[in-house]
């Protein structure tokens, strides 16, 4: 006689099911947000509106990308709070005496500061700093190369970011000029804070990392072509 009975299997929970999609939906999120803020700043004729957003961009971008770290342990969050404050206080540093950078101010588009310096502006170094380490630990470079490599990412960001920053009140420089301090100045933290990278002991295998530095990429380049 045949078994009619039925086999019931567990079921699965949401959050399980919904896992495959979660890097797709987050990249898609990144594209999109990025895309309207591009198309607001040039195209929408009240480019105020989305300069006040900027702050939220970049949260919303940093809360992605930081979803997909696996093992927050004592190490990465000693790292991150590391990278946080040194290019925080750099930048203090930079504002109020000309050294490292030269002689620039914050706008108002980052929102709020401390000492002259806008908050997020730590958490941008800590982004740029990961991501661009994560994207140049796919070559198989010497640690040392790898870390000069990828200070070398951050500041050919930099070089485009620049033009862009001054346009949208996000900073300024003094008489309209970047000099060539700021470059030098940015690749030398970034050397520093890369080889920090490279040797602290947290997982370096961030899926999202790597694309989030190249939407970064695509966003500054296409405004600064555009401008």
């Amino acid at each position: 006689m045949p078994n009619t009975a039925k086999t019931y299997l567990p079921a699965i929970p949401l959050q399980q099911r919904l896992k495959p999609y979660a890097f797709a939906a987050a990249l898609g999120v990144l594209v999109i947000f990025h895309a309207v803020g591009f198309w607001g700043l040039l195209f929408s004729g009240e480019p105020e509106k989305f300069q006040r957003l900027t702050p939220m961009n970049l949260l919303l971008t940093n809360a992605l990308l930081f979803a997909f770290h696996m093992r927050w342990n004592v190490a990465f969050v000693l790292f991150a709070l590391v990278v946080m404050f040194a290019g925080f206080f750099a930048e203090v540093v930079g504002v109020h005496t000309g050294l490292l950078f030269g002689d620039y101010a914050y706008g108002e588009s980052l929102g709020l500061k401390f000492l002259d310096v806008p908050l997020l502006i730590g958490l941008n170094w800590l982004m740029l700093v990961y991501t661009t380490g994560h994207l140049i630990n796919y070559t198989s470079l010497h640690w040392v190369a790898k870390a000069i490599a990828a200070a070398m990412l951050m500041v050919g960001l930099d070089f485009f970011m620049e033009p862009v920053a001054m346009e949208f009140d996000f900073w300024d420089w003094q008489g309209g000029h970047i000099p060539w301090s700021n470059y030098a100045g940015w690749l030398g933290l970034s050397i520093l804070l890369q080889l920090y990278f490279q040797k602290a002991p947290i997982f370096k295998e961030n899926r999202l990392a790597p694309y989030v530095f190249l939407v970064q990429v695509a966003f500054f380049v296409s405004l600064w072509t555009l401008l």
